[in-house]
């Protein structure tokens, strides 16, 4: 080249930009590897942490605090059997461990996680249980199906209110929003029971009863709201924050995108090229979905994820589930379920919307080939879940994709990988996660205390299969 151009990298506070610079010392811009990942950055724009600018709650706050109290509560289960922590501890990953959920009724409520059984020796809950982690940063929607959803034109709808209108009695947040429904349903923490035939709304002034005659959590809610006035807005309000305050964004990828080459190793380096190169650069074009900082484009897409379980009721059989279609009745978006964010992704397995995955490389895999993963996939290898209608459904589901004109075929990866591109991949997928969430001194903060935090003698004190406190 007639001119040396040295390359330095400057981190700003909007992104990592290149800037030329002639002569002096420079940092070493890396391999070639590195160099063309620093490419792929800039063009996807990409500044590490999705929580940069926002205003979100701290776990110090006494909102967050009461919130935290209340997460762990089992006063909030109808049987009192069951908390929100129930399916969503921080130790699990924020969900609980399970491919599917099992919330009331189970042989030891206290159990959580790999261990938790139920009487009928099913799993009860007919879809995995969300991370609760980042769940501040997600913007159009909350659930497998979006069904708690923020509105183009403003508001939010939830399942109280009917498709693409907002309820006004949803809230400031989508968190908290959510906050009010998984005490409504009957497998998770509501039971079979409690305001027996009631409405939504019935059922949460029940509950905001509960806490007001037991008289103990007046001076906590004065702690949070400087008013001892109890009811389910506030409940959800304080949910909400100890909920929101769970950011857990300090990745090893971040550091690598602030300009750290060696905060990620080679082979991850190469799995990050797969993901982010589009299929005419010759990638796996994993970030068309997968986008952004936060990793998800918050939309719906259909991979034929195996479906096992109890299902939604959809179809002859009843036990299938026909995703997002089931709340904006289009049959275009049957089998299609929002896109996970990939943040933290190590911690929160099981994977897809029922939990068919236990590792990384094999929802890499399903995700290269899903026709070629369904052919191979055993149902009885997930554990208490439902399989006996699984061909079935699976069925119903590869003729649907036929008929509408797409065909399993068109969800196959443009190139083929090797097994190594794999292993890349899955290396590339580990630095997404904030080694916070795999720490349990770490996660202390969002762990009840089983004497403080215990308002009303009704805290969920977790434990394992092997009995160790969690």
């Amino acid at each position: 080249m007639a001119m040396r151009v040295m390359m330095t990298w400057l981190v700003l506070g909007m992104g990592v930009i290149w800037l030329g610079a002639c002569g002096g010392s420079t940092p070493d811009p890396g391999s070639e590897t590195d160099i063309a990942l620093r490419g792929l950055i800039q063009r996807y724009q990409l500044r590490g942490d999705p929580a940069l600018g926002r205003d979100l709650p701290s776990i110090d706050e006494p909102l967050a605090q009461l919130g935290r109290k209340l997460f762990f509560s089992k006063s909030l289960g109808g049987d009192r059997d069951s908390a929100c922590v129930t399916c969503h501890h921080p130790v699990l990953g924020g969900g609980d461990g399970l491919p599917m959920s099992i919330g009331v009724g189970a042989d030891d409520p206290d159990l959580l996680g790999p261990g938790r059984t139920h009487p009928d020796g099913d799993l009860t809950v007919p879809r995995n249980a969300p991370t609760t982690f980042n769940i501040a940063l997600w913007e159009k929607g909350l659930f497998w199906d979006s069904r708690v959803e923020n509105l183009d034109e403003g508001g939010t709808r939830t399942p109280d209110s009917d498709f693409g209108t907002p309820d006004s009695d949803a809230g400031a947040s989508l968190s908290e929003a959510q906050a009010r429904f998984p005490v409504t349903s009957a497998d998770e923490m509501r039971g079979f029971e409690f305001v027996l035939d009631g409405t939504n709304a019935e059922l949460r002034t029940a509950l905001e009863q509960r806490l007001k005659e037991d008289g103990r959590w007046d001076l906590e809610f004065e702690a949070a709201f400087g008013c001892s006035d109890i009811s389910y807005p506030r409940i959800a309000e304080a949910i909400a924050a100890y909920e929101d305050s769970q950011v857990f964004t300090d990745t090893p990828w971040l550091a690598y995108v602030e300009g750290n080459h060696d905060a990620i190793e080679e082979p991850a380096k190469r799995g990050a090229l797969l993901f982010f190169r589009t299929r005419e650069d010759g990638g796996a074009d994993c970030a068309s979905c997968h986008a952004g900082d936060f990793f998800t484009d918050e939309d719906f897409h259909s991979i034929c994820a195996p479906q096992l379980g109890r299902g939604k009721g959809d179809r002859v059989l009843s036990t299938n589930d026909h995703g997002r279609a089931r709340e904006n009745d289009d049959r275009n978006y049957r089998f299609s379920f929002r896109t996970s964010s990939l943040l933290n992704v190590s911690a929160t397995g099981p994977y897809l919307h029922a939990g068919t995955y236990d590792n990384l490389a094999d929802v890499v895999r399903h995700h290269l080939d899903p026709q070629a993963a369904i052919d191979r996939f055993d149902p009885s290898t997930v554990p208490l879940a439902a399989s006996e209608d699984f061909d079935r459904n699976t069925q119903e589901m590869l003729d649907f994709l036929e008929v509408s004109g797409r065909g399993i075929d068109s969800l196959r990866a443009p190139i083929g990988l090797t097994g190594q591109d794999v292993e890349d991949l899955v290396a590339f997928l580990e630095t997404l996660t904030d080694p916070c969430v795999l720490d349990r001194e770490c996660l202390s903060p969002w762990i009840a205390d089983p004497v403080t935090d215990d308002v009303d003698g009704h805290l969920l004190v977790a434990i394992d299969r092997d009995q160790n406190p969690l």
